[in-house]
C-alpha cells in the first residue's frame, strides 16, 4: 500500500526567541545565531529529501527553507502562519504581567484571543485545515513526500490533532530546526485523519540529546502550554474540518 511522508521542520531562531518575545506574525529575519544553527545540524545530522516542498510565507521559514534545502523552490502556505499575538507581539511575558489584559488571556488558556489577536482554537484550526487540504493534494498528485517548514505552534496544531501515538498540544513542543517525520496511511487517513509520528528530526539527533536540552526543552513547553492554552485529555477524533477552506 502506498503511504505519503510529510517532514515538518520548525524554522531556526529568531531574535524574539533569544528575548523570550511573543512573535507570532511579526515577519522576524534569522539571527545570525539561527543560521549557524542550522548550518551545524545540517552538517552533524541528516534532513530528509522530498519530491515537494512547502512552507509558512513568513521570512523566517523561508530562510530557514534556503538553508536547508537551497534548491527548493517552495510552495507557500498561508495557513501554516504562526498565531498573531496582537497587541502582545515583540513584547516578553515579564513585560506583560501586569497588564490585565494579558492576565484575562493568561486565565481565558488560549481559548481567548490577545486584543488585536488570533484566538488559539481560530489558530489551531487554521493550521489543521492548511494541513488536510496538503494531505489531500498529495495524495491526488500520487506525491509521496513532502517537507513543510512551518512554526512551532504550527507543528504542535497539527500533531495534537492528527497525531499518533495521541499525544496533547504542548507536548509536540520542538527545538528550531527540528521537527517530527510523518507517515500518512491512506486508510487510517481517510477513516480516522491520523498520522503516524515515526522519527524524529533532523536524523540521528534525538538519540544524542543531553539533560540540559531536555530541560531547556521542558521550558519552551511551558511557555506554550502558557501561550497557546492547555488542552483536555487527547481525544480519538481530530477536529472536524470547516468545508474545504484553508
Amino acid at each position: 500500500m502506498k503511504t505519503y511522508q510529510i517532514h515538518l521542520i520548525r524554522h531556526g531562531v529568531i531574535d524574539g526567541n533569544l528575548k523570550g518575545q511573543y512573535i507570532g506574525v511579526t515577519d522576524q529575519p534569522l539571527a545570525p545565531e539561527g543560521v549557524r544553527q542550522l548550518l551545524e545540524l545540517k552538517e552533524r545530522y541528516q534532513y530528509p529529501q522530498a519530491q515537494r516542498y512547502f512552507c509558512s510565507p513568513l521570512l523566517r521559514c523561508k530562510q530557514t527553507m534556503k538553508v536547508l534545502y537551497p534548491e527548493a523552490d517552495p510552495t507557500l502556505v498561508p495557513g501554516f502562519s504562526e498565531c498573531s499575538f496582537g497587541v502582545f507581539e515583540g513584547k516578553s511575558a515579564q513585560e506583560l504581567e501586569q497588564d490585565p489584559r494579558f492576565i484575562q488571556w493568561m486565565e481565558e488558556g488560549g481559548t481567548g484571543a490577545p486584543p488585536e489577536g488570533e484566538s488559539g482554537v481560530d489558530f489551531q484550526i487554521r493550521c489543521c485545515n492548511a494541513f488536510i487540504e496538503l494531505v489531500q493534494e498529495l495524495m491526488k498528485t500520487g506525491t509521496t513526500s513532502a517537507v513543510v517548514v512551518a512554526h512551532g505552534g504550527t507543528i504542535m496544531s497539527i500533531l495534537a490533532a492528527f497525531g499518533l501515538p495521541r499525544a496533547n498540544f504542548f507536548d509536540w513542543m520542538c527545538q528550531n530546526g527540528h521537527g517530527y517525520s510523518l507517515r500518512v496511511t491512506p486508510s487510517l487517513w481517510m477513516s480516522g485523519q491520523v498520522v503516524e509520528a515515526y522519527q524524529m528530526l533532523p536524523l540521528g539527533y534525538g538519540l544524542q540529546r543531553t539533560d540540559e536540552q531536555k530541560i531547556i526543552l521542558d521550558v519552551a513547553r511551558e511557555a506554550a502550554d502558557r501561550a497557546y492554552g492547555r488542552p483536555e485529555e487527547p481525544k480519538d477524533e481530530a477536529p472536524e474540518r470547516k468545508g474545504d477552506e484553508p
